[in-house]
């Protein structure tokens, strides 16, 4: 399909056709009139960041396709995208936001946030295995956005990812970044910050994607169903180390079993009503030499915790099995200006896989303190 008003040619935006099997059978399961749910994880794009509702964001727009296309089925909404996030944070999550409502259909969007390196290939690729092989057997598609200023994005990793397993990719980087290089259309038609589209932008992104399962609903309804490809993907020899497909996210209400010591953090209680509530369920301190310490199991492991735009606030460092030489810091303070941060720091990857102790302590604090040192949670991966 071709988009007049901005010469887009859809088509251009399939990066890998992958095979349609998973696609086509939740579309059939929709025709014969029983319940879909439809998922979205990704990151502040996905959210619907700068669309001025939640229902002119592309992923209310995608599913509202499904909605219309199969009027007979009731079909629900699952929007897990949180902002400022990577695929190393959404395989972590995957099991308690997305998959443990035993979705048929996700999409799958972290192409801004995660870099062009190895170490986000291994970590998409672990998120990529753990919802493909999860229970419902859920389709999968592969959708990468792009910077508008510099046309940055994680594609060369996602699609070496779509392309060993056989999933379909589309992108906007072929399309609609190629129509602001022509000077089609300018930067600010689609988006107020050069990352994060406006209401145009989410609907242009939307109709890139409509167009894509229309393609695959179009080939069903003619005859053309493609064969189940049968990956095993426990059996298949991943691509990279695959450290990350096995991630365990530890927050205050469930690390009873690897919390060995707490001198002066304290216990966030308030309810997380949202997943896009995500200072909740950790822990705060403010005084110098306050520590909380977990053994913790696995050959990778991330700390995540608030860096704050409310300066100043407190800085903390973390070490491993009490190698002082190596310890790490960890700066609530947030030189960016657009919001607080959930920011995730790997604090080791690839190390020997046993239990670890992971120490956290406060090394430096201020009269002026605005807010505290929040620790948001703790990531291990095998």
């Amino acid at each position: 399909m071709i988009i007049s008003k901005y010469g887009i040619d859809c088509s251009k935006a399939v990066l890998n056709r992958g095979n349609y099997y998973r696609l086509q059978r939740v579309m059939k399961k929709a025709m014969s009139g029983n319940d879909i749910t439809i998922g979205f994880i990704g990151g502040s794009i996905t959210q619907g960041c700068l669309s001025s509702t939640p229902q002119t964001c592309y992923a209310y727009l995608v599913y509202k396709w499904w909605c219309d296309k199969f009027p007979q089925a009731s079909v629900k909404y699952l929007n897990a995208g949180i902002g400022g996030t990577t695929s190393q944070f959404g395989v972590a999550r995957a099991d308690k936001d997305l998959l443990s409502y035993d979705i048929d259909f996700t999409t799958v969007e972290f192409s801004v946030n995660d870099d062009d390196n190895e170490h986000f290939l291994e970590t998409y690729e672990g998120l990529i295995r753990k919802i493909y092989s999860y229970k419902t057997d859920p389709a999968i598609l592969i959708i990468n956005s792009v910077r508008y200023d510099d046309g940055i994005n994680a594609q060369m990793q996602h699609v070496k990812v779509g392309k060993e397993y056989d999933i379909p990719c589309v992108s906007m980087k072929p399309v609609m970044y190629s129509k602001i290089l022509d000077g089609t259309y300018k930067s600010r038609d689609i988006t107020e910050d050069d990352l994060h589209p406006n209401d145009e932008g989410h609907a242009l992104m939307a109709a890139i994607v409509i167009d894509f399962l229309d393609n695959v609903y179009n080939e069903l309804i003619s005859g053309n169903e493609d064969i189940n490809n049968n990956l095993d993907i426990k059996n298949m020899t991943p691509m990279s180390e695959n450290a990350y497909e096995n991630s365990t996210r530890y927050q205050n209400y469930n690390c009873e079993d690897i919390l060995i010591e707490n001198e002066g953090f304290a216990v966030d209680e308030r309810v997380q009503n949202d997943i896009r509530e995500i200072f909740r369920n950790g822990w705060t301190a403010d005084k110098k030499g306050a520590s909380i310490s977990f053994v913790i199991e696995g050959s990778c492991i991330a700390v995540q915790y608030r860096k704050s735009v409310v300066k100043p606030t407190c800085i903390a460092k973390v070490t491993i099995d009490d190698d002082i030489e190596n310890a790490r810091i960890l700066d609530g303070n947030f030189e960016e200006t657009w919001g607080d941060s959930l920011h995730l720091d790997t604090i080791a990857e690839h190390i020997e896989n046993k239990k670890h102790k992971v120490k956290i302590e406060i090394i430096e604090t201020h009269s002026d303190d605005k807010v505290p040192f929040y620790l948001v949670s703790v990531i291990s991966s095998r």
